[in-house]
């Protein structure tokens, strides 16, 4: 049986990753033994893709570029935990995460627009949105939090103001993360289990689950209109949380070239069957498939 000194032994260096996974060979269930070796596999491939970004970020800063980084998919897709995992060790001057409340009532009378506008990265920072203006492509309308006529002037104004920011110099990446109804159930009943969790459970992440298909119309519709050729969908599956959070992280960094591309080691290609650009023939994400 595996003790806390292994463990401390790995740490310490006082025994090789190869001694400590004969360790975990002799003491484990073949179940446990591929949940362990899975979980060394993911730390490995994190840690260095982290170290990756962190080298990104310098170039980002050096050569004073504007990355925008925005992340839209279901209630408990994983939007959160990948931008945990992408800005833990970034430098904190140059990055921000933005996550904005429902507009005040001040708000609500400006052009929709704006108050995104000012969350734009300045020259040589990193900007994640969680959530953004998308709000109104889908969650607004499938909740009734805007009428008709708002919904389409936004889905009229998105490609033109995104366009603006391209030739701003402002370098745009959006991901769906995309999750199947059962799975969102699943960890939505988790959620509702944990007392460090439940607070993230709301009536919205419930009608999201009743409204599931008018969501997916919705969703589909913001595909059509708002995929363009110098802003793209990339669809994310997550029903594999680590699967996700190491493939968005392989996207956004073989994006770029930045000084010391590939020195971890570690591949940077994205897997196709889990990262794939939006297309109007490809199969619909998200699915309730069984």
């Amino acid at each position: 049986m595996l003790t806390i000194d292994n463990f401390l032994s790995l740490e310490n260096g006082d025994i090789t990753k190869k001694q400590f996974l004969k360790l975990i060979k002799s003491s484990s269930s073949s179940a446990k033994l591929e949940k362990i070796l899975y979980d060394l596999e993911y730390k490995d491939h994190l840690y260095k893709l982290q170290s990756e970004l962190v080298n990104f970020q310098e170039w980002v800063t050096k050569n004073k570029k504007r990355v925008c980084i925005i992340f839209e998919g279901r209630d408990a897709s994983g939007k959160g935990g990948a931008i945990r995992r992408m800005t833990e060790h970034l430098n904190p001057r140059a990055r921000r995460v933005v996550a904005l409340s429902k507009p005040t009532e001040v708000e609500q009378g400006q052009w929709y627009f704006r108050r995104y506008i000012k969350e734009m990265p300045n020259p040589g920072e990193l900007v994640f949105f969680d959530r953004s203006w998308y709000n109104r492509a889908v969650v607004e309308p499938v909740m009734g939090f805007c009428n008709k006529e708002q919904y389409n002037k936004f889905m009229t104004q998105v490609p033109e103001f995104e366009h603006m920011l391209y030739e701003d110099g402002i370098i745009l990446i959006k991901f769906w993360f995309s999750v199947t109804k059962d799975e969102q159930l699943r960890r939505f009943e988790s959620r509702l289990e944990s007392p460090l969790k439940k607070w993230k459970f709301s009536q919205v992440d419930k009608e999201g689950q009743n409204k599931w298909d008018l969501y997916t119309q919705y969703k589909d519709q913001m595909f059509a209109h708002t995929h363009t050729t110098t802003s793209p969908w990339i669809i994310i599956k997550t029903n594999h949380k680590k699967e996700a959070r190491l493939e968005s992280l392989r996207h956004v960094l073989s994006r770029f070239d930045y000084h010391g591309k590939g020195s971890s080691g570690v591949t940077l290609l994205p897997d196709p069957n889990i990262v794939h650009r939006y297309h109007s023939t490809s199969k619909k994400c998200d699915k309730n498939e069984r």
